[in-house]
């Protein structure tokens, strides 16, 4: 339920409104004049008015504030698309680039939770099957079960058929994307798929520590693994942050929250695309490749590496907080 007044819902956020004016009038005139933190203050007074507009239609439709608000979201939308529609490639370093990084930051409790349940059902399914070999046919998919034999591990008509590799890269992506679409359950699909992934992971390490392979299992997974789960935790933590929306909408309606949260967590989703697309790349060249165990397992470092250079990167001249607060005080 709504909690706030229109005349609170404008004292509350009346600043921002005319520090976006502000910003349109001093980019009209010329972005070259202009600092960097300017324009994307710009762009964060611009996603605030949005998420204003949207609340102030739906609980104040026939209000003049909803008028205003209209007419300045409209300007400002002109303004900040016609400049950054000079080229499609523009708009995808951009968001690639900064957007997507924000986000990633912005939404951190989400992406740990996504890892934190992976990580229950890895554990899980390890100690089952170290306690009875027995239980790996019971939680392993039949299609990745009946391809698993260690002792083919790095063998070249193993390793180039990439069976077990395939079946689980097919399944991550499956599962990325499922992940996102199961907050639409509040979360509790997006939860369970988490929880399988990780205990397909585990039961097949278990599998090979018993075997005595546990060191080249590892080799063959995490040189493109590293980012591969990253994507899928970046994409179960959208569906988490969609989910959550709608079980704790607080002063506003669920209808509202999820409005207000879905377009993250699509963005969210999509930036993982160049992820898996690289952890493909790798999968299909460095993984498979005949060179040292040692070598696979420092190539992962690397990717490890990079991730942290692109997000410390792309983190750089972020806005303390890139989440318009319309909760009241």
């Amino acid at each position: 339920m709504n909690h706030i007044d229109l005349k609170s819902f404008i004292k509350q956020h009346r600043s921002d409104w005319e520090l976006l004016e502000q910003s349109f009038k001093d980019l009209s005139k010329g972005k070259r004049s202009l600092t960097a933190e300017r324009v994307e203050q710009f762009q964060l007074l611009y996603r605030k008015a949005v998420n204003h507009l949207s609340f102030s239609q739906t609980y104040f439709p026939d209000e003049e504030v909803t008028l205003y608000l209209n007419d300045l979201v409209g300007k400002a939308h002109n303004l900040l698309y016609r400049g950054q529609a000079t080229t499609s490639l523009a708009q995808l370093k951009h968001f690639w680039g900064k957007t997507f990084v924000h986000l990633m930051i912005e939404q951190w409790r989400f992406i740990l939770v996504a890892l934190l349940m992976f990580l229950i059902g890895g554990i899980g399914s390890f100690l089952a099957v170290m306690n009875d070999p027995l239980h790996l046919y019971s939680v392993l998919p039949t299609e990745i079960a009946k391809h698993v034999d260690p002792a083919q591990l790095g063998h070249k008509d193993v390793v180039d058929s990439a069976a077990i590799s395939a079946q689980i890269m097919t399944n991550n992506i499956r599962v990325a994307i499922l992940a996102f679409v199961g907050g639409v359950t509040l979360g509790a699909f997006t939860v369970y798929l988490l929880i399988n992934n990780g205990i397909i992971i585990g039961a097949l390490a278990a599998l090979f520590w018993q075997s005595g392979k546990f060191y080249d299992f590892w080799a063959y997974i995490v040189p493109h693994g590293m980012i591969e789960l990253t994507a899928i935790f970046i994409a179960g933590g959208s569906g988490l942050l969609m989910g959550y929306s709608i079980l704790v909408p607080g002063s506003y309606s669920r209808a509202f929250q999820l409005k207000r949260q879905a377009l993250r967590s699509v963005q969210l989703l999509l930036g993982t695309i160049p992820l898996f697309i690289v952890a493909g790349i790798i999968e299909g060249y460095i993984t498979p490749a005949h060179i040292s165990l040692e070598a696979k397992y420092a190539f992962s470092v690397l990717t490890v590496l990079g991730l942290i250079l692109y997000v410390w990167i792309g983190g750089r001249g972020r806005a303390r907080s890139t989440s318009p607060k319309l909760s009241p005080d």
